[in-house]
């Protein structure tokens, strides 16, 4: 197998638009997961209006420029596999988190809205929002933000990459060809 890779700010449309051409020129694209996410925590009160923007731009706007840019050549496949990465975030909100939480509520919007669009042309679009999971982004959290996550997981421990990555493959697959529109918590029970 091999395996190319491609830096890209997903923020900008024409940088996504560029890369996708590059790509789809010497490959077929049957499968999109879009996975970018950052924060810029702060309270709303205090938030800026920068904090709030670089969310927005790479966790929602990331998500739409790189489905807009492969959904029409999926459209003449009659095929695809759009799997997002949202987060229970955007499901259950987060204090400090109001700019995280609304990019993430938006993706299972554009999820499930996408998803009614395409699915006539085989195409699937589902959502997971992941809980907490040992990321090299969740371990800044403080420990005692880390504690109160814990005591609200029925399975009592964090997540792991391949949690997420097991149903990334699921979704992906042929035997996953009749679920769309679909939000999927891998949360470990969160109360």
């Amino acid at each position: 197998m091999n395996v190319l890779c491609y830096a890209v700010d997903i923020s900008n449309y024409k940088e996504v638009e560029n890369i996708f051409n590059t790509i789809i020129k010497k490959y077929r694209i049957d499968i999109l997961v879009n996975n970018a996410g950052i924060t810029r925590d702060n309270i709303l009160a205090r938030m800026s209006q920068d904090e709030w923007n670089d969310v927005i731009n790479t966790n929602l706007t990331g998500y739409f420029n790189c489905c807009r840019c492969i959904i029409k050549t999926m459209m003449k496949q009659k095929y695809g596999r759009i799997i997002n990465i949202s987060s229970i975030i955007g499901i259950n909100g987060n204090s400090g988190q109001v700019n995280y939480a609304a990019s993430k509520a938006g993706i299972i919007g554009l999820t499930k809205s996408l998803s009614k669009e395409v699915g006539s042309r085989n195409i699937t679009v589902n959502a997971i929002a992941p809980g907490f999971i040992k990321t090299e982004m969740t371990n800044l959290l403080t420990h005692d933000n880390q504690k109160q996550f814990l005591d609200s997981i029925s399975l009592n421990r964090f997540g792991k990459s391949e949690d997420v990555s097991n149903m990334v493959t699921f979704l992906a697959s042929d035997k996953a060809s009749y679920i769309t529109g679909q939000i999927i918590n891998i949360d470990g029970g969160i109360n």
